[in-house]
């Protein structure tokens, strides 16, 4: 780690930032001064020297672990950042913090730790960056929960940072055509059924994920990278090589030099981040498809970043932004697809050629969205020609993905993404689960019936605790052919490869009382997305009679880090923050 000793520049200014006290800098508390003396002795046993010393210190935090495929990589990738921030005349710290695999805690109780991680990855690099007084910031992210932790860290920290993401995984072969992760989920649904025979679920297993990455598909990890891009925490084009390209590490090396200049230019997240900016990443998310977590994530770090920021926004936005990429789970192409004919920038041209992307919003570059647009070699919109990008005169939809329902059923709101018919109406049964395991059990019986809504509670932030992503469950009623004949609604989340009228993140959460905790089975729901409606039908009357009746249930974890969590989260519809000093309610 810091023993190593990256080849730095050949510079005139090599002593840029040595003893500079007009550029005042944390690490100058912990490096400056006869006082400092034994603080520097500890640095020089790692191997650091006069030259580091005398230079900024940047923290790169790296979630690498062999516990998924996500992140079994980014020690390369962050050797490649600690090379570029050597180069330019940085002192690469690097230190190391936690993951979770959701696709491996999938559909177990461990998937409460999910949305946890995303809180203590946050916490923990908060803690390095304030207790080691570092200058700035590459914070590298693999799984899912790490984009968001790493991005609300360096908001929360407001030091000058550079967000790297590991890179997707390549699309797998079975039977001649790409897979991905999800595919095998919905194998799943189709073995129950006994559509898909034991033989061929074991080859899709073994050829789903052919090496090292995060999910391919557009997905939570891969929109949360696209999102880095148009929000402006990541440079454009940033999001889009691989995991194994050889252009993944020129992106590391590069977020490396550039956090150098934004330290020296006291370019911070605080300086980036405006209305504006959120305003772009909600337009990217709709227009890609991208995952309803991106919801949940976004009202994260608005409320970090103290930018005023609305569950409505989210369907404000999606109203008049077009889906003009189609890629899975919607579709079938993935996002190595996208970035070999020039990737997110492409969309983000698209959308603000349209006049629906703030080209004035700040980049971590220095340069705004539009002038970092100018500076990039893509190509004419005339000379691309695939099956999986539209134009926003003739989009796939007419309306982004993300959609916000509302109404007896969730009044602070409702998350849906649709991949399929987005004028669904559905009126139907309750199928009422108190748990995912119950309703992970019913499907896999075979016992849902066309119609049915089954829904899913106490799997909110704190009734899980934790919001739960129940992917299991949803691929295998998609596996069974109910994409669209059935609904599903929950309290907890989704995966960003779920597809299918599913809907997640009601709110208020059946632990504090929300109606959904007042449903009863067989009442009829009804989910009607173009009127934005999430309803039972039950008579406000009814519903008080039932609230009267109702009891909270006891929590399912009263000691540990579970305990701690679930009685800090806030709700859904504010990003389920955990930070007491952001907004909650």
């Amino acid at each position: 780690m810091s023993q190593q000793e990256p080849e730095r520049r050949d510079r005139e200014d090599a002593d840029q930032f040595a003893g500079r006290k007009d550029h005042d800098l944390p690490s100058h508390e912990v490096t400056e001064g006869a006082e400092r003396a034994p603080h520097r002795s500890m640095f020089r046993a790692m191997g650091f020297d006069d030259e580091d010393l005398s230079s900024p210190m940047v923290g790169v935090p790296n979630p690498a672990a062999d516990i998924t495929p996500c992140n079994v990589h980014l020690d390369d990738v962050a050797a490649s950042a600690i090379e570029g921030v050597g180069g330019a005349g940085g002192m690469p710290i690097e230190f190391g913090t936690i993951t979770i695999s959701d696709a491996i805690s999938m559909g177990t109780e461990g998937m409460k730790a999910s949305l946890i991680s995303r809180e203590m990855i946050a916490d923990s690099v908060e803690l390095v960056a304030f207790g080691e007084r570092l200058d700035g910031l590459v914070t590298v992210a693999g799984c899912d929960k790490n984009l968001p932790g790493m991005m609300m860290a360096a908001i929360r920290t407001d030091l000058p940072s550079v967000f790297l993401y590991g890179g997707s995984i390549m699309p797998g072969e079975h039977e001649g055509r790409d897979v991905t992760i999800v595919q095998v989920f919905e194998g799943v649904g189709g073995y129950a059924q006994g559509e898909m025979s034991a033989e061929e679920l074991d080859d899709l297993e073994r050829h789903a994920c052919p090496g090292a990455g995060s999910c391919g598909g557009m997905f939570t990890a891969n929109t949360m990278a696209s999102i880095s891009e148009g929000i402006g925490l990541a440079p454009l084009g940033s999001a889009g090589p691989p995991a194994e390209h050889e252009s993944r590490y020129d992106v590391a090396r590069e977020a490396g030099e550039l956090v150098l200049d934004c330290i020296e230019n006291d370019r911070t997240p605080s300086t980036i981040l405006t209305r504006k900016s959120f305003e772009n990443a909600i337009a990217l998310q709709t227009a890609i498809g991208g995952s309803t977590n991106g919801v949940l994530h976004l009202l994260a770090m608005a409320a970090e970043a103290g930018i005023d920021l609305d569950i409505d926004d989210f369907d404000e936005i999606s109203r008049k932004t077009p889906k003009i990429a189609d890629l899975q789970p919607g579709g079938q192409r993935v996002m190595n697809d996208l970035f070999e004919v020039g990737g997110v920038p492409i969309v983000i041209r698209r959308l603000l050629e349209a006049g629906l992307f703030h080209g004035d919003a700040m980049t971590v570059t220095g340069r705004t969205i539009e002038e970092e647009l100018a500076t990039l070699d893509l190509p004419a919109d005339d000379e691309i020609d695939v099956d999986f990008l539209y134009t926003v005169d003739e989009p796939k939809q007419e309306e982004g993905a993300i959609k916000i329902l509302k109404g007896n059923l969730a009044p602070d709101g409702a998350v849906l993404k649709v991949t399929g018919d987005d004028a669904f109406h559905h009126t139907g049964p309750a199928r009422l689960f108190e748990n995912e395991e119950d309703a992970m059990a019913y499907v896999q019986e075979g016992r849902v019936e066309s119609g049915d809504v089954i829904i899913i509670r106490n799997e909110g932030p704190q009734g899980g605790p934790g919001m739960r992503e129940m992917l299991g469950v949803t691929a295998a009623v998609v596996g069974q052919g109910h994409e669209d004949d059935v609904g599903l609604i929950t309290d907890g989340r989704f995966s960003g490869a779920t597809r299918g009228p599913m809907i997640g993140h009601v709110a208020p959460e059946a632990a504090v009382g929300g109606p959904i905790a007042l449903v009863e089975d067989g009442d009829e729901i009804t989910i009607d997305i173009p009127d934005r409606t999430l309803e039972v039908d039950a008579s406000d009357a009814e519903l008080e009679r039932r609230r009267e009746a109702w009891e909270p249930r006891p929590p399912n974890y009263t000691a540990g880090v579970l305990a701690k969590y679930g009685q800090a989260f806030g709700s859904a519809a504010n990003g389920a923050v955990t930070n007491p000093g952001v907004k909650r309610d």
